[in-house]
């Protein structure tokens, strides 16, 4: 009998099982995907490390995204990310230098703006270097523990101990933690259905991603790589999202759709005289359903049943006149990404480019110069969370001794904050294996 059985070997999962088998604890790890080494690009999600096995971007912040702080306390928060990277760099990742988004000048001028700035530190590995940490984290945590990889779960009883179902073999286990990150969200609410959990409901974030000129923007990078500005908009706080001075714009396939996405200048042989970064606008839905149909209908109607992306000029945008091919091939702001020029107050919704006019004006306010009418606008990026769940500060959920961390709680939306709530149950767990022995 094991004394855990986690589901889901992502970032939250692996940190969770390193805290118990420190403990002592018999601890069995179960997940769709493959070991590490095992792994393709086609293994997005699934497999040792998980998304996390992409580019290794930890942001330790407490200002944006996610219920983390809600749940369990900044102070907390901020022990938990150091234990984090701390075990980040036992593994290698302390060869790449942390950078943080904190500058006094930059904060005070967006105010000014009526723009705030989101501070962070941030470790970003880079997809070499996340490969060897999560190489070295496997090879060091799998000795210790029961492993089974590429195997699905097809029931658990609730019962005492619990009995969990594979197709070929049954396992105990005393309690069960679901780490299957936002990619497991189906099975996820399937298995917790049958154990009497609920969920509430779910976020869903989409968003314009602009590229224009870098050079513009180096009075505000002087200190750091990047900035993170929120802008209290009429419709919710909307956050810009991974800025990549000198980076590309790439294609993202995720959940059926095709989305523009931002490629460090690190992560390409050739890089860019651009910057690019997504401004994002939170929704909520009552189901994971309806979040998934209306994202469905939105990026997907873009798609129109292929991986088409839309991109407008800005001079247009404000213009309301679509984009053409011609003005495309002869603008001063050369596309890192090839997209379909078109208009996008016709196939994006009216709230979005409501919030994105509001953000320019106020980001041209902050840049104190005018945004080139070459500038590019690419619909539409998303980004996907599983529905929240009610758990307690420890992450138990209203079945006793079923835990749900990581995204697929709803309650963490970045790779920092996942891997922190693994550690944060790993704590509360190994507290309670000592007072059953003291």
């Amino acid at each position: 009998m094991y004394d855990v059985t986690i589901i889901g070997a992502g970032v939250a999962g692996i940190f969770l099982a390193h805290q118990l088998v420190e403990d002592g604890q018999r601890v069995l790890l179960i997940d769709a995907g493959k070991p590490i080494r095992e792994r393709t690009t086609e293994d997005a999600y699934l497999g040792f490390a998980g998304l996390g096995k992409s580019e290794g971007k930890f942001n330790y912040a407490t200002g944006f995204g996610g219920e983390l702080v809600s749940k369990i306390g900044e102070e907390t928060t901020r022990r938990l990310f150091q234990e984090v990277d701390d075990l980040l760099c036992t593994y290698g990742g302390g060869t790449v230098e942390t950078y943080s988004t904190h500058s006094p000048t930059v904060a005070s001028r967006a105010r000014r703006a009526g723009l705030h700035t989101v501070e962070t530190t941030v470790r970003h590995l880079g997809t070499a270097r996340t490969a060897a940490v999560f190489t070295a984290f496997e090879d060091a945590l799998l000795p210790r523990l029961d492993v089974r990889f590429e195997t699905t779960i097809e029931q658990i009883t609730k019962s005492e101990p619990f009995a969990i179902k594979t197709a070929d073999e049954i396992f105990v286990s005393q309690r069960i933690v679901f780490a299957t990150g936002r990619s497991g969200a189906d099975f996820t609410l399937h298995q917790l259905a049958t154990l009497g959990v609920t969920p509430q409901r779910t976020r869903l974030d989409l968003g314009v991603r602009i590229e224009t000129d870098e050079v513009l923007f180096r009075t505000l990078l002087q200190e750091t790589f990047e900035t993170k500005l929120g802008y209290d908009s009429p419709y919710g706080q909307a956050v810009t999202y991974c800025m990549n001075p000198r980076g590309r714009i790439i294609r993202k396939y995720q959940e059926g759709l095709v989305m523009p996405d931002g490629q460090n200048v690190h992560e390409s042989a050739d890089g860019s005289t651009n910057l690019n970064f997504t401004l994002f606008l939170p929704r909520y839905f009552s189901t994971l359903a309806k979040a998934n149909a209306y994202a469905t209908c939105i990026i997907g109607g873009i798609n129109q049943g292929q991986d088409r992306i839309l991109v407008q000029r800005l001079g247009d945008f404000r213009k309301s006149q679509a984009t053409t091919t011609d003005q495309l091939l002869h603008n001063g702001i050369i596309p890192s990404l090839v997209a379909s020029p078109g208009d996008l107050h016709v196939e994006v919704p009216a709230e979005d480019l409501l919030v994105l006019d509001g953000f320019l004006e106020r980001l041209e306010r902050l840049l104190e110069t005018e945004l080139p009418e070459d500038t590019l606008l690419y619909g539409l990026d998303g980004k996907f969370y599983a529905p929240m769940l009610e758990t307690s500060e420890t992450f138990e959920t209203t079945c006793p001794r079923v835990y749900a961390i990581g995204d697929c709680s709803g309650a963490t939306h970045s790779l920092a904050q996942a891997a922190a709530s693994g550690i944060h149950l790993g704590h509360a767990l190994t507290q309670n294996s000592r007072s059953l022995f003291a």
